[in-house]
């Protein structure tokens, strides 16, 4: 309220017609004012023009409002100091996947402006080289000028020097620089920022960077929780600066939600266990897709249990992948125990042959939990690293390539890992997390966070739990007990357990009826297509079949949901997927729908082709177009009555005129009017099916071939000049006395008009000021001829709309 003043500040010195008191006019302030005036009053959008905007591997980007407001606070946090004269720190928590690391580039842009600091050094520390990495890319991507620590004495020179402004470094190199006594830097204007710098274990380490930069002011950034053995430590370094909770990003849609469920394979891997579990899966497969696996499960009894059960899971990851996500373009992640599990798990995943998949491991002799290996498990580890080095070259090639892959290919579908990835791994097409290792506190955290990024088409993160991590999740103290480090107020709303998603599957599929309770014969369909004529209905019918599709894809996944549900329920849900795809398809084609199922259409599609049958339910493609004489022909043939072949005629020729009606308004505009018309007849029963049919194709006769169109003689091998013609005659239809002569004047400025616009236009003209301005003038000066010579009663008003009307035409049609 107290920013009303402001808000219509400028409306005060604008023009007004009706005089009112300033202030007095009765309207409250709406939510748009409150956003417009937050976003877009001068200081803060020229801020936010200045400081808050970059561009990120040529991408144009601007700050989302926590990443603006966080730099605020951070700018206003440094600008006080310490009585000994250093800035004073902090942390900010942002969720992961909320900019995090954009976040970095926009504080270091800021302080780089900041007039008050003046000779600035930005260290930017982590303990990964994998996250060392990313962060380098990121501000190389958005056209900072950072240099990457090669080695502690690297890392000490350029902390030395003055020509490197921005730093990358891991952690572990300030021991080397440390240990050598040659560094120590005094300057209160290093800003040090660190990832996940707040962390307990981080300790001595920071005594060590504290060392070499004792007066630097340090900011921490972390994308999970703070622990509460970590307040402390938070505390030290400055205390929180600004949060931004999973809850609050998943409501902003900055995230997607994450769902979970726990599947289990037996846990007692016997023989009678792997008999039963042999039995349940083979349930559904003919006798010779069965042979064929017993062939593959032939040495099970000469396994032991662990690869036993490795095999089991590796079966239902094959199954799960292939039935619910493969051909859609998402991607899976499975995190294994250890390098030997996740070498087994690509050997099954690869016998069982329905998805593809790449290990992604370090070198066997960083001993990433190898400490519980058999000795034939470190030989095969060793064995596989062997073809790694050999088949590209080097570690860090090997980890660029199948990233890459994983990320813009189409294989692999799904990556086995172990620890790597676990952490600031952005690849917003990886959905499905399959966990089959215990994780807690913030490995789980970050690992979960790992499906939650946003792509087109993508509803939720999925967590497949074969461990039991998050057992029973149903209830909420059961997260609050695997995660007992954080406060449950930090971690509020972080998973749903997906039986949360699939109990609301009754409600969508009652929503979706009663899309049609004003269809009496539920039989007739018919009766759905005509009732779907109303735009609004059917865009509600749209919205809620897909809902109604979404959470029952999310439901025919989950094993507790089909342990659970009785087969006449689902027999009806499937059925009636099947109808209302079937549906959407027809009505899509009857009234030339344009709308964008992009997004979406590869899970349905998917949906059906698993659940309902290939080739059941007819996939939706680009609408044949009017002028395709045959193939538009086949199609209407193939209709069931006179209405729809009529309905579907009418709103495919009225596509085809909204498409065109640049080229020719004048034209376009009689018969959509016409269409209208007709369309309003049929729906009013003022005709019947076969008259309206009959008109209709009569329209699309005349649109194909542009009969029925009064155009002179010396036009007609003057394409674009009838369409000037068409403009000028609506423009001056006053001056219209039903002559002949009246028509070839009018004729002959549309052939003029014409001969000036294909004498100056230029190769990209329609973006060429000057080039636009000279056709103006030239066009003016020929109608100026015409009114003088043949008397025509032009107003400069007329003028101005040839000119504008002719150019639009010539746009489109000259380019």
């Amino acid at each position: 309220e107290n920013q009303v003043d402001k808000l219509f500040t400028e409306n005060a010195w604008m023009v007004r017609e009706k005089p009112a008191a300033y202030g007095t006019l009765e309207r409250e302030v709406t939510e748009q004012d409150r956003a417009l005036y937050a976003l877009c009053r001068p200081d803060r959008l020229l801020e936010l023009t200045f400081r808050f905007i970059l561009f990120d591997a040529g991408v144009k980007k601007i700050a989302r409002y926590q990443q603006y407001f966080a730099v605020k606070k951070i700018m206003d946090r440094i600008s006080n100091r310490e009585h000994d004269g250093r800035r004073r720190g902090g942390v900010v928590w942002h969720t992961q996947g909320s900019g995090k690391s954009l976040t970095m580039v926009l504080l270091a842009k800021s302080i780089a402006l900041c007039s008050e600091i003046n000779d600035y050094k930005i260290v930017l520390v982590t303990d990964r080289v994998d996250l060392d990495d990313q962060i380098y890319r990121t501000f190389h991507h958005c056209g900072k000028e950072v240099e990457q620590a090669a080695t502690g004495k690297h890392l000490s020179q350029m902390l030395k020097g003055n020509k490197q402004r921005i730093v990358t470094t891991i952690i572990d190199k300030f021991e080397a620089a440390v240990g050598r006594h040659v560094v120590r830097n005094d300057d209160p204007d290093i800003f040090v920022l660190v990832d996940e710098g707040h962390r307990g274990q981080y300790g001595p380490r920071h005594a060590k960077m504290r060392r070499v930069l004792p007066n630097a002011c340090y900011i921490g950034f972390t994308g999970t929780p703070v622990m509460k053995k970590d307040k402390n430590t938070v505390e030290k370094f400055g205390g929180l600066i600004d949060t931004y909770t999973i809850d609050r990003a998943v409501a902003d849609k900055a995230v997607v939600p994450l769902l979970y469920e726990g599947r289990h394979v037996e846990q007692h891997v016997d023989s009678r266990g792997i008999d039963a579990w042999f039995e349940r899966i083979t349930a559904n497969l003919s006798d010779e897709q069965t042979a064929d696996l017993k062939k593959k499960f032939s040495t099970t009894d000469q396994l032991n249990k662990a690869a036993q059960k490795v095999m089991a899971i590796a079966w239902d990851i094959s199954e799960h992948f292939r039935d619910n996500w493969q051909g859609t373009g998402f991607k899976g992640q499975l995190v294994t125990q250890d390098k030997a599990a996740a070498l087994l798990y690509k050997k099954y995943l690869d016998e069982f042959a329905m998805v593809s998949c790449e290990v992604l491991i370090s070198g066997p002799d960083e001993r990433e939990g190898e400490e519980d290996l058999y000795e034939e498990n470190k030989l095969a580890v060793h064995r596989f690293w062997k073809t790694v080095i050999s088949k590209y070259g080097s570690e860090r090639e090997y980890n660029k390539q199948v990233i890459n892959a994983f990320k813009n290919a189409q294989q692999p579908e799904i990556i086995i890992v172990v620890d790597k990835l676990l952490v600031g791994f952005d690849a917003p097409r990886n959905t499905i997390l399959y966990l089959t290792r215990k994780l807690k506190d913030h490995t789980l955290l970050q690992a979960i966070a790992r499906v939650n990024r946003l792509s087109d088409g993508k509803d939720f993160g999925y967590i497949i739990d074969y461990r039991g991590v998050l057992e029973n999740l149903d209830h909420a103290l059961n997260l609050y007990s695997t995660l007992s480090e954080f406060d449950s107020g930090d971690i509020e709303n972080i998973l749903t357990d997906v039986t949360v998603e699939t109990s609301t599957l009754p409600q969508k599929h009652s929503l979706l009826w009663d899309t049609f309770k004003e269809v009496k014969n539920k039989q007739d369909e018919e009766a759905y297509e005509l009732a779907l004529a109303d735009v609004e209905l059917r865009a509600r019918f749209y919205e809620r079949l897909s809902a109604f599709s979404k959470t029952l894809g999310i439901a025919l996944s989950s094993v507790k949901f089909l342990e659970e549900i009785e087969p006449g329920k689902l027999n009806r849900y499937r059925a009636d997927l099947k109808f209302f795809s079937k549906l959407r398809t027809a009505v899509r084609k009857r009234y030339a729908e344009v709308v964008d199922f992009a997004e979406y259409e590869p899970k349905i599609q998917k949906l059906l082709d698993t659940h309902v049958g290939t080739g059941e339910v007819e996939k939706i493609t680009s609408l044949v177009n009017i002028f395709d004489i045959d193939a538009f022909a086949r199609e209407v043939e193939k209709l069931p009555n006179a209405a729809a072949k009529a309905d579907t005629i009418a709103h495919r020729t009225a596509r085809t005129i909204h498409d065109r009606m640049q080229e020719d308004p004048a034209f376009y505009k009689r018969f959509s009017e016409l269409l209208i018309t007709a369309i309003a007849a049929f729906r009013e029963e003022r005709i019947k099916a076969n008259e309206y049919l009959k008109k209709v194709t009569e329209i699309m006769n005349a649109v194909r071939n542009r009969t029925g169109d009064r155009i002179p003689e010396k036009l007609q091998s003057h394409d674009v000049a009838k369409a000037y013609f068409g403009s000028l005659k609506e423009i001056l239809r006053r001056l219209d006395n039903g002559e002949d002569d009246f028509e070839n004047v009018i004729a002959d400025v549309a052939l003029a008009v014409d001969e000036v616009v294909e004498r100056n236009r230029i190769v990209s003209w329609t973006g060429d000021t000057d080039t636009q301005n000279r056709m103006r003038n030239e066009i003016e000066d020929r109608l100026f001829d015409f009114k003088d010579k043949d008397g025509i009663d032009i107003t400069f008003e007329d003028m101005d709309a040839i000119m504008e009307q002719c150019l639009d035409i010539a746009r489109i049609r000259r380019p």
